[in-house]
């Protein structure tokens, strides 16, 4: 009876491992998952301040683009002065010419005080990329960690079932029902270890001659409280 026992627990260890199993095939997956969108959302965070940055040279090129449409309409209005026959079409173009260098020396202004921000960012930018290079390889590396657990599930599984199946062969057809309508009725666990008169699996104390037998007997005895299969364990051998 003691090697059927023995077989009991070899049996239930099977069974805990096939459920990790069976967890981990849905959580690792998810875990990914939850890594990609909040590595995702943390990029785009630090990528902030290259965002700035393109912001920051589109609008420099649309002030150098204003800028040379600014000159080339004073080169073409100069020219025009050459053409003028009275003095107020001539005043009147000159004026035009002092306003477009006006707006000119602005723009220019606000193109200097962008190249500085720029150059600030441009500094921040650098530091950001080398930091978001580190972390993406330690990203890289942790989420190949978890592919690799997940790839070795079912090899796993294949060899918790198949150690199971064996097992299986060389219980008693009554017992193995008993085991497995106990095991359905306590979340997997229909075998479980007994410690100090405490079952471990509902850990509600037994009756002290039912601990005692345990010890002593042979027999397979089972928790009065949730009719697991019990087995004594000297917890402090074991540790």
């Amino acid at each position: 009876m003691k090697e059927t026992l023995l077989m009991l627990i070899s049996l239930q260890e099977c069974d805990s491992q096939l459920v990790k199993l069976s967890a981990k095939k849905v959580k690792l997956p998810e875990k990914i998952r939850k890594m990609e969108e909040d590595f995702q959302l943390y990029k785009e965070n630090i990528e902030q301040n290259k965002r700035n940055l393109d912001e920051l040279k589109a609008q420099r090129a649309e002030c150098e683009s204003q800028v040379k449409k600014l000159n080339d309409g004073m080169i073409k209005t100069k020219e025009r002065l050459l053409e003028v026959k009275n003095n107020k079409e001539y005043q009147a173009m000159l004026k035009e010419i002092e306003k477009a260098e006006k707006t000119r020396g602005d723009i220019e202004t606000q193109i200097i005080a962008l190249m500085e921000k720029m150059d600030k960012l441009a500094v921040l930018v650098k530091k950001d990329d080398e930091t978001l290079k580190q972390d993406t390889i330690a990203h890289d590396a942790e989420k190949k960690m978890i592919e690799d657990d997940l790839n070795a599930v079912d090899e796993d599984t294949v060899t918790w079932t198949e150690k199971r199946v064996e097992l299986q062969k060389n219980i008693p057809e009554a017992l193995l029902a008993q085991y497995e309508r106990v095991r359905k009725r306590n979340n997997g666990v229909g075998v479980i270890s007994v410690w100090k008169a405490v079952c471990s699996g509902c850990h509600m104390n037994i009756p002290p001659q039912l601990y005692n037998e345990l010890q002593r007997s042979n027999e397979l005895l089972s928790c009065p409280n949730c009719n697991r299969i019990m087995y004594f364990q000297n917890q402090e051998k074991s540790a």
